[in-house]
Formats: C-alpha cells, structure tokens, sequence
C-alpha cells in the first residue's frame, strides 16, 4: 500500500464484548500502516447496533489497546453520536433518486434469495427501509494491498442493499462510508471478512462523490478447530496481563518475520515499525495463532 504523508488510518471496532486476538490483529495491521507512513490512527466505535452491544464493552477496548500499546490520535468517535451525518447522506441519495425507500420483508425477498432488484412487499410498513438503487450489470472492482484484484457484480451478488433499517437503525455500509470520509481515512486496513462488504462501500462512495479509500484486508484467525474468532462465537479474549507474548503471536500471524527479543511494549512497537513489510502479510483468507507460532519457532532455530 503506497504511504503517503497524509495517510490516516482507523480501527472501529464494535463494543460486543472484549477484544479477541483477531480483533487486536485487526488493529496491530492497521497501526503499523499508519505509523510506519507517518500518519495519524484513529479509533471509532461502531455503536449503533444497540441490541448487540454490552455495557462497559468499548471501555473495555479502549483500556485493552492502551495495555497493548497502540496509541490513538484526537478523540475517540462513537458512530452513535454521528445520526446527523448519516441523515445528510441519505437525504442526498433520496434526492437524487439513487436511495428509494423500500418495504419489502424477508419473507418478501426469500424467492430471489434475499437479493433485491425490485420492490415485492405484500404490504406497507409504518417505517420502510432506504436501500441505495444498484444499476444493471453493476461491477466494481478495486485492487486489494494485500488480496490483489476483487472484483463483485453487486446487482447480482448483493442487489440493492440496506442504508437505513426498517427498525430505523443505521445501516453499517452507509455510516462506515460516510465516517472514512468525514474522517479523512486514507488506509482502511480491516480483516478479510470485510473484503466483500468492500464494493458496495465503493458503489457507495460514487454515489455520494467522495473519495475511495486504499484497502488492505488481513487474513482472519481461526481456532483449534478451524472456526473463525469473533465476539459472536465467545472467542476467548487477549491476556492484556501478558501484551508481548500476543504481540509476538500476531505479528507472525502478520507473516512478518521474527524481531529481536524486546523487554517492553514500547520496545517491541519500535522494532515492528522498522521491520514490518506490508507485502509479506499472507494472501489466505485464515490464519492460526499455532501456524504463526510454530513458524516463528523454525525460523528462529
């Protein structure tokens, strides 16, 4: 990923529990993109899914990142504080015909697959959906710094897709969107869950005219068993107790290789931003903390 003076990246995570060790590889990834260019990292929380969210959870995240050293720039943002901003946008999609208010169900859409391409509601809702119109034979491409070329038919793969939710909640496509771009993001660094999510964002930001972000997407951890760690799944959370031997264990999940032994965070951090290399982050969609492990172990015999 090219570096810039100006490059500002973030980590946004949503307060569902406690970071996990792929939460915080998420973050460590995009730290170093920010840090080794000279640019500023933001912290933002995705708070605007409130039945999913546990009290004291973003404090928790925010004491976890301190104890594991990545330091933030400016204030931490909460996407909850942001409703007016997301109105704007969608007010100027609904004007410009591109957004359409939709009262289509689930049920309404099971026949085409969940894929919306027209409106196919039996009924009105009190409180429709607002869905950003996707064009015909829609595709959008863009080149990943770590995944190469992706390119999705949205229309097909996705169809018109949810900016504002029937029960009025925002969307996470429309705020990410429109919180990189107030933001000024520059280097949106993120795991590989995100990366289809990736070409509507894009579509979103054509609509809008603002500007495309660079994307990096990192490989995901998975268990002993093979299973993707997610707050969803109760992943165990990182030993803040012990923030140097998972730092270590993250950046050979990085695919980076082995540092010198540091005696502090600080030091570890200093050393990681001399030698880390973007281009040797794997290009799988998985890694394991065993795998980074065990290829540490060889590569230090």
């Amino acid at each position: 990923m090219p570096a810039t003076p100006a490059a500002r990246g973030r980590f946004a995570p949503s307060p569902t529990g406690p970071l996990h060790a792929g939460s915080l590889l998420a973050a460590l990834g995009s730290w170093l993109v920010a840090r080794q260019s000279g640019g500023q990292w933001l912290i933002r929380i995705e708070d605007i899914d409130p039945p999913r969210q546990r009290p004291g959870a973003a404090a928790d995240q925010l004491r976890t990142l301190a104890r594991f050293g990545l330091d933030h720039d400016g204030a931490v943002e909460y996407q909850s504080r942001r409703g007016a901003l997301y109105q704007a946008a969608i007010d100027r999609l609904l004007a410009a015909g591109t957004a359409f208010p939709c009262h289509c169900s689930r049920s309404d859409l099971a026949a085409s697959g969940g894929i919306h391409r027209r409106c196919m509601a039996r009924s009105e809702r009190p409180d429709p959906a607002i869905r950003l119109r996707v064009p015909e034979r829609c595709t959008i491409g863009f080149d990943d710094a770590i995944c190469g070329t992706i390119r999705q038919r949205v229309d097909v793969d996705v169809g018109d897709f949810v900016l504002r939710r029937a029960d009025g909640l925002w969307a996470y496509q429309l705020a990410v969107v429109v919180d990189d771009a107030e933001q000024g993001i520059s280097e949106v660094v993120r795991g590989a869950d995100l990366l289809d999510s990736t070409p509507r964002q894009i579509l979103l930001q054509r609509a809008l005219g603002l500007p495309t972000t660079r994307y990096a997407h990192l490989p995901l951890l998975r268990d002993a068993d093979g299973h993707k760690l997610s707050k969803s799944s109760a992943a165990l959370p990182v030993d803040a107790d012990r923030p140097l031997d998972a730092l270590a264990r993250l950046w050979g999940c990085l695919g980076q290789r082995p540092l010198p032994p540091a005696r502090s965070v600080g030091q570890f951090l200093e050393l990681s931003l001399d030698q880390f290399r973007l281009e040797r982050v794997p290009a799988s969609p998985f890694t394991s903390l065993a795998a980074a492990h065990n290829a540490d172990s060889a590569s230090a015999v």
